[in-house]
């Protein structure tokens, strides 16, 4: 049943609102990207100072983080995970990037793991995957968000980690690449990886003053041991917010280029459809002419 070209109109108005609305979620979403971005990079010279800090503390002490951190000889086989994803769709495959990279992580290591989900839509998966979850937290929607965030989820961990201070905790999320990409990346927050405070140990003091650490430096250690683990949760989540919106610009690009496509069609065929119904006026007009002339 061919359409009529009121119906034809009403299908471009839809379309067009439809469009409006993916043009403003392509500017948010793109605006959004920057201030992620951003605090990404304003992290930097904190997380030197904090790096610094440990260095000092490593020196002083003769590798006291290793025993403070790696106190269990034995893996007791707990493993604790953060996975950052989504509360809201348009995304593509973002949450199932991440929660497929996280199980398949998670299922490589040693021991039960149990996970905190970031986002319901990566809390889904999880769940569909059989991961055994711990809880549930909102994806924050600013900047300013984040840091209430993080610190919900430290004293959780820390609370959990009280039982069995030999877990492990990793934390998941997708980073942001050039293009509008992004790919799953992963990090062991606890314990302390060696080899990284070893290379904090042989880093050079920036000036001429060395270092004096209060307090025998165990109170300072562990201070500073909280400021990387949340410059580490931080970054993660900013990271993962700039890939969501980055994921999010992606699929609205290819929405507007397909209602693009689908208004020039409902363009095309609503011209065609006039022309038509104009050429049958035309030739009703005509043929009354000549049978006038003709009976004349």
């Amino acid at each position: 049943m061919s359409e009529s070209t009121a119906s034809l109109s009403r299908k471009i108005s839809s379309a067009g609102d439809l469009q409006s609305v993916v043009r403003t979620m392509k500017a948010l979403a793109a605006s959004s990207i920057g201030q992620y971005e951003k605090s990404v990079l304003a992290l930097g010279d904190y997380y030197r100072t904090v790096e610094l800090g440990l260095g000092a503390c490593f020196r002083e002490g003769g590798r006291p983080a290793i025993r403070v951190e790696e106190t269990a000889p034995v893996h007791k086989g707990a493993v604790s995970a953060i996975v950052f994803g989504s509360d809201q769709g348009l995304v593509g495959q973002f949450n199932d990037v991440v929660a497929d990279y996280a199980v398949k992580s998670l299922a490589a290591l040693p021991g039960n793991a149990q996970v905190w989900a970031v986002g319901e839509r990566v809390h889904a998966r999880l769940v569909d995957a059989g991961v055994t979850l711990l809880g549930l937290y909102a994806v924050p929607n600013s900047v300013q968000a984040i840091t209430p965030l993080v610190g919900r989820i430290q004293m959780e961990s820390e609370a959990h980690r009280a039982n069995d201070v030999s877990a492990d905790v990793w934390v998941f999320h997708n980073r942001p690449l050039a293009g509008a990409r992004y790919e799953p990346v992963s990090q062991r927050l606890l314990p302390l990886d060696s080899k990284w405070q070893q290379g904090l140990v042989q880093a050079g003091w920036p000036t001429g003053n060395l270092p004096q650490i209060m307090d025998h430096g165990t109170a300072t250690l562990h201070a500073l041991i909280r400021e990387y683990l949340f410059i580490s949760l931080f970054r993660a989540c900013a990271e993962s917010l700039a890939s969501e919106n980055a994921s999010r610009l992606a699929a609205m690009e290819r929405a507007d280029k397909n209602i693009e496509d689908l208004l020039a069609q409902l363009h095309g065929t609503f011209h065609q459809l006039r022309q038509s119904g104009i050429d049958e006026e035309l030739f009703d007009v005509i043929s009354g002419f000549e049978a006038l002339v003709g009976s004349q």
